[in-house]
């Protein structure tokens, strides 16, 4: 059906796509945090916060290379966030409605993951000495924390990544990394399915991003391969006709037929991270072409031809569906737009360096 639905587009070249716009994110964002949703690019308050998006608004805010000053005070107004969230085992609420009241107690659902990442980023990168120091604290609160479920892990454990990138010597971010990796196991053995999951959900590609991080950080060459192959595997299993098609909401799961919609456009991001992160650790270039699937997933090379992007409000729409987009532009989308294009700038300054060869 992908296919019979798909428009060609036209050839998207690196040099043509956009910088990395905040006016959406700026737009969902008020003195307390980021507002989750919005119907078209109106915010809808009425659904509030939650830590998941502030924590993906510190990071991205965090890798900007040369951040202004309303971006870094969106980047302290998001720790403030965060460490308001915090309890004082480590967890993390996750849920403030617009009247500023919290709906749960700390736990260490995914969110607790996304926050010790996104105060990891901000740890190693944060766009100011104070921000950096104060988000050390927090992460330092929740860096003993362990969760239960494998993808709360692997986010924590991209977040110890970058604190240990910045300090190798970090004993306690090495044993979060180190746990992450092992909660999320290792590849199969056969051939077909070698995930180590017996199905294909969300957020699929920081399995192997923190694998390949584990191996790289804590010098461990067969974590290093497992991470690798696993990303490999899932690179091909996502491509459709020579581009990327994300697993949907809903799943792949061996022995049934795979279908397409709703791709998320937060699965594009992070296999765009992922592909970044081996091309990084490995210095290998054959990484440059599923990023740059991932890249040009948003500007139509994906299964229905359509543009995800909103040149108009600088937001991201929510979904890829048969019959195209979900035409919200809530914060989790607009913020994997931005973390994309952030690898877009970043590739095409390698691409341009090169002596031959690269991408278009």
């Amino acid at each position: 059906m992908g296919l019979s639905l798909r428009l060609v587009p036209p050839p998207i070249r690196l040099n043509d796509l956009p910088s990395p716009r905040w006016d959406h994110v700026f737009r969902l964002s008020d003195d307390t945090g980021l507002l989750e949703h919005a119907r078209n690019a109106i915010a809808r308050r009425e659904h509030g916060y939650c830590v998941d998006d502030v924590s993906r608004g510190l990071l991205v805010a965090s890798r900007e290379p040369r951040p202004g000053p309303d971006l870094v005070r969106l980047a302290e107004r998001y720790l403030a966030f965060l460490t308001h969230a915090q309890g004082a085992d480590g967890g993390f609420r996750n849920r403030l409605s617009y009247d500023r009241r919290w709906l749960d107690e700390p736990s260490f659902g995914d969110w607790w993951g996304r926050a010790m990442w996104g105060l990891g980023t901000a740890a190693a990168r944060g766009p100011s000495a104070w921000i950096r120091r104060e988000a050390a604290n927090a992460f330092r609160q929740g860096v003993a924390c362990r969760s239960t479920w494998p993808r709360a892990m692997a986010f924590a454990g991209l977040g110890a990544a970058e604190v240990l990138r910045a300090d190798p010597h970090d004993r306690a971010a090495a044993d979060l990394l180190g746990d992450a990796a092992t909660a999320i196991g290792t590849p199969g053995p056969d051939p077909e399915w070698i995930w180590p999951e017996p199905e294909l959900t969300y957020a699929n590609p920081a399995l192997p991003e923190v694998i390949i991080s584990a191996g790289d950080l804590l010098g461990d060459e067969g974590l290093l391969t497992d991470g690798l192959r696993m990303l490999t595997w899932l690179c091909r299993m996502q491509e459709n006709d020579g581009h990327l098609s994300t697993v949907p909401v809903g799943g792949w799961r061996p022995g049934v037929p795979r279908h397409r919609y709703d791709q998320q456009p937060i699965e594009a991001a992070a296999t765009a991270d992922a592909c970044a992160t081996a091309a990084a650790v490995t210095g290998d270039d054959g990484w440059d072409a599923p990023l740059f699937q991932a890249i040009a997933w948003f500007f139509g090379d994906n299964d229905t031809g359509t543009v995800m992007s909103d040149s108009e409000t600088g937001g991201c729409y929510d979904g890829l569906k048969a019959n195209g987009p979900n035409v919200n532009q809530g914060a989790e989308s607009t913020l994997a737009l931005v973390s994309t294009l952030q690898h877009a700038r970043t590739l095409a300054s390698r691409s341009a360096t090169r002596p031959s060869g690269g991408l278009a």
